[in-house]
């Protein structure tokens, strides 16, 4: 298995390439930078892009999923509940994307985002358990994701919350790579490890930690960051709604 992960500061994102190595089979998640960023670092690993996966519709920023599904010849995937005018292949909970000997398994995470997912990554060379967890802004190091930037900040967090018990149901062992850091509009309490297991945050992170849904919707009202400023539109963007 190949794994490479871009520290972004313009917007303070996260993206990834990874796969199988031995068949040349990758996939790119959340890009941010150019497109030949991506093409670039594909052909230092001799593989082949083969699926380019936005974990939501970004409000940070201008994803360049499509552009670079276009240029890599390769499927560009998103959530089937994405409101998207532009050609994408839409996957539920439960599909899985085959990268070799490398297996994705889609988990619907709603609460960041309407139709955020989080991809359950196993590396079938090494064992038949589930290895990574890329959480896109579901799960962060630290915190969650704020939850109003498309529904109304208490249905979010009501989503979040059964999105959270399904990672709970994971075990310990897992790592998170997830899709920000701190320095991020996107979560409040973040940590500037990009990196962490499903262990740690249970046991550090106090808005994974919260049982109760009550009190988790109590926790994630507060101290709300302000929204980025064009976030509406940058969504409308990344849709196809609106043109750059």
């Amino acid at each position: 298995m190949i794994l490479r992960q871009f520290l972004h500061n313009d917007p303070v994102s996260i993206s990834y390439i990874f796969g199988c190595g031995g068949k040349s089979t990758v996939a790119v998640v959340d890009p941010v930078a150019d497109v030949d960023t991506y093409l670039e670092a594909a052909k230092v690993a001799n593989v082949n892009i083969n699926y380019v996966i936005d974990t939501h519709v970004h409000a940070d920023h201008i994803s360049i999923g499509r552009a670079l599904a276009d240029a890599a010849g390769a499927e560009y995937v998103m959530s089937e509940r994405a409101d998207l005018n532009l050609p994408f292949t839409p996957v539920r909970d439960g599909d899985e994307i085959p990268l070799g000997n490398v297996t994705v398994k889609i988990l619907a995470t709603p609460g960041h985002t309407p139709e955020h997912i989080t991809l359950l990554v196993t590396d079938r060379t090494r064992a038949e358990e589930p290895w990574l967890l890329l959480t896109g802004h579901t799960l962060m190091v630290g915190d969650l994701g704020r939850t109003e930037l498309a529904v109304s900040a208490e249905q979010g967090a009501k989503d979040l919350f059964q999105s959270v018990q399904k990672l709970k149901a994971l075990p310990d062992y897992i790592q998170v790579l997830p899709g920000a850091f701190s320095g991020s509009v996107c979560g409040r309490r973040l940590s500037g490890n990009p990196i962490s297991t499903l262990g740690y945050e249970r046991r550090h992170n106090k808005a994974f930690a919260i049982d109760s849904e009550a009190d988790f919707i109590e926790f994630m009202l507060q101290d709300i960051p302000p929204a980025p400023i064009e976030a509406a539109t940058l969504r409308a963007i990344n849709s196809g709604h609106t043109r750059a």
